[in-house]
């Protein structure tokens, strides 16, 4: 019989197999989205036969991505405060919060809708959306968000709005640390130009001159 700490180590090394190939794949599949799982085993130093013993495919390797960016932005969302008085200044941190998130899994952007299906990534995103039509909700009824559209549907354009930046930088077009990102937010939204640019410096990520 196996002893309960050779399990554990076993299981232990597992994991760390698993997020070997998983890191491998994401930035393999960042600079070139059609490589293989063979590409993806190399990268990761492991052999082929190891990347379909964790994963049965492609789908399923890129389902293993978007459940990390998942969980990542479930953390992202926990960690962060979104509740100070100031409306615009929790929709910057909000934006300033999950940008780290949507940088590093930009590449499920292409990815997930050709191998999960666009459904996938719309469940994913739901947590962020609900929490940005919270904010927007509250900016509105303070007065700070001036905008006609209701929360829900412009907490839908918020987000095809960073994502499409996130594209960009896909794309090689565009590069933020997320000020620009959490600027263009707020303007999004509704709020004073100058008042977007402030709250942003006032929490020290001051926006570049030019953006």
């Amino acid at each position: 019989m196996i002893s309960p700490r050779v399990t554990g180590g076993g299981r232990r090394q597992t994991q760390l197999t698993r997020a070997r190939i998983l890191e491998a794949a994401r930035q393999q599949l960042g600079h070139d989205p059609d490589s293989s799982l063979s590409d993806i085993a190399e990268a990761a130093g492991v052999a082929r036969r190891t990347v379909y013993d964790h994963f049965a495919g492609r789908p399923a390797l890129v389902e293993g991505l978007v459940t990390d960016a998942a969980e990542a932005l479930r953390r992202a969302l926990a960690a962060a405060t979104f509740h100070d008085p100031d409306t615009a200044t929790t929709m910057a941190r909000f934006v300033l919060a999950l940008w780290p998130v949507g940088d590093r899994y930009r590449m499920l952007l292409r990815l997930a809708p050709q191998d999960l299906g666009a459904e996938r990534m719309d469940e994913v995103l739901a947590p962020a959306r609900d929490m940005a039509a919270s904010i927007i909700e509250q900016g509105q009824r303070q007065g700070v968000f001036r905008a006609s559209v209701p929360p829900g549907p412009l907490s839908r354009a918020l987000e095809g709005h960073l994502l499409a930046l996130l594209e960009c930088v896909n794309a090689g077009t565009w590069r933020d640390d997320g000020t620009r990102a959490a600027t263009a937010a707020l303007i999004a939204v509704g709020a004073d130009v100058d008042l977007a640019v402030a709250q942003v410096r006032r929490l020290g990520r001051p926006e570049p001159v030019g953006a």
